[in-house]
């Protein structure tokens, strides 16, 4: 009994010293510039919305924020670099809907785990998705006349993503299993080349989100049929929604802050307090909604909620359209 008593004392001891070692880190939290590691190439709409708000975050932290462009393996090189990061508040992750709901589906094995390497900081935005056919291929106007077309040629209908897995492939194995129909799915290694050959006509049709969209979108061989929000968007108006034709579809590409597990509460708060700041600013959010984002904010609870119902929701559609990414 004495020793358990003592190894209780010891045991109690340690935990005290490891928490204000904690409290120390996070008095003294920034002391150095911030990574933020964005798990995609420079250009896209991920990397524009960390490029929009990291630098207002890092005046309210009192440091410079670095983004970091660490792309491949469907957002993992990124995402294991803050897994294995030190849990200090010095490097953070603005992940995705693959990265946190999607991959463990999708891959065999990863080298972290989405669920218990990651301290959720807060939700930041979710990107609206439209549906595009290029007209000289796919000679429709509303998504009921592409499930009829795809219904009278069965996998004759080729949809281009920004590769296995993403949010876009995944919106539309969504999309193919709700409507009943089998297209053939075309991966690209990014949105942008795949959305340069939907223009081209190399493939008849893509679900991506309007912030990548929008530049193409005066090509006359691209129409927007429709779009993945329950309702009407309001970059798009007249533009219906799929569930019009779908009723209950819906995808989103939505994504969010996270720091290694184990980093001090107090730092995911000063991280989330500087994010909440600046989406205060009507500057920084008028920016942000004209490319098509909507800007999300939450607790770090309401986070790690989220990403466990997305992750329920994409493993069904995964295993249901088998679909592998290694």
């Amino acid at each position: 009994m004495r020793m358990d008593r003592r190894l209780l004392v010891v045991g109690a001891a340690a935990a005290s010293a490891a928490f204000a070692v904690r409290r120390s880190f996070a008095q003294g939290y920034p002391s150095r510039p911030i990574r933020l590691v964005v798990p995609y190439p420079a250009g896209g709409g991920t990397d524009f919305f960390a490029r929009v708000v990291a630098t207002p975050m890092g005046e309210t932290l009192g440091q410079t924020i670095v983004i970091e462009n660490r792309a491949g393996a469907g957002t993992n090189i990124g995402a294991e670099v803050v897994a294995r990061a030190d849990p200090d508040g010095h490097v953070f992750l603005l992940g995705d809907t693959a990265t946190f709901a999607a991959n463990r589906s999708l891959y065999s094995s990863l080298a972290f785990d989405p669920a218990k390497d990651f301290a959720p900081i807060t939700l930041t935005g979710r990107f609206a998705i439209v549906l595009l056919v290029n007209t000289d291929k796919l000679p429709v106007a509303s998504v009921r006349e592409l499930i009829d077309m795809a219904k009278k040629a069965p996998g004759k209908i080729h949809y281009a993503s920004g590769g296995v897995g993403n949010p876009f492939h995944l919106a539309s194995a969504l999309f193919a299993q709700a409507a009943g129909v089998e297209l053939t799915h075309v991966p690209y290694r990014g949105a942008a080349p795949a959305l340069q050959d939907l223009v081209a006509g190399q493939v008849d049709m893509m679900l991506v989100d309007f912030a990548t969209a929008r530049g193409q979108l005066t090509n006359k061989q691209l129409k927007a049929i429709a779009v993945a929000s329950p309702g009407e968007f309001y970059g798009l108006p007249g533009v219906p929604p799929v569930a019009k034709d779908l009723p209950g579809y819906e995808a989103w590409a939505w994504q969010g802050f996270v720091v290694p597990a184990g980093t001090p509460p107090d730092i995911v708060g000063k991280i989330n307090a500087s994010y909440l700041a600046t989406v205060k600013k009507e500057d920084i959010v008028a920016k942000l909604n004209g490319a098509g984002i909507e800007v999300l904010q939450s607790t770090p609870a309401e986070f790690a909620a989220y990403m466990k119902s997305e992750t329920e929701k994409w493993e069904r559609v995964v295993k249901a359209a088998n679909i592998r990414a290694d």
